[in-house]
């Protein structure tokens, strides 16, 4: 099913939650991301910053989270503001040290160490809990207004 009739599909309810176990599934969040956010208009650069996030967040649950996991989009809203948000949640070994997991330059795979910190300064809102051994659920949040 292509994303255009699943995002027509799911009108009324404006919450999509895609799987993420093959490399594919990344670029199909991407999708997914993008013509949702076109549907609640964001304007073109919060959605670029919905559509990059939602890549990292993916990327991370397909390269180290073994059996996958899910990003979730739903469409919100707070007092008249609608938003996106972005829910990345998977069942992989979790992050040991948070804190230091969310520093400029911290990798664990040899890459340049900016998708967490990245997602964070691109989102509105970010919430990160993750339990070692349990899994990571990461929330954001891209305001209209």
């Amino acid at each position: 099913m292509n994303s255009k009739k699943l995002i027509e599909i799911n009108k009324y309810n404006q919450k999509l939650t895609i799987a993420i176990k093959q490399e594919h599934h990344i670029s199909q969040a991407r999708i997914d991301a993008r013509l949702l956010s076109e549907k609640i208009g964001l304007n073109n650069i919060k959605l670029h910053e919905v559509v990059t996030s939602v890549s990292e967040l993916a990327g991370n649950i397909f390269f180290h989270a073994i059996n996958g996991g899910t990003i979730q989009l739903n469409v919100i809203t707070n007092k008249g503001n609608t938003g996106m948000e972005v829910i990345a949640t998977d069942k992989g070994p979790g992050i040991e040290d948070v804190k230091l997991a969310m520093q400029d330059g911290f990798t664990t795979n040899g890459g340049l160490g900016g998708g967490l910190p990245g997602v964070k300064r691109l989102m509105d809102n970010f919430k990160i809990i993750s339990e070692p051994g349990v899994g990571t659920t990461i929330t954001t949040i891209k305001w209209k207004k």
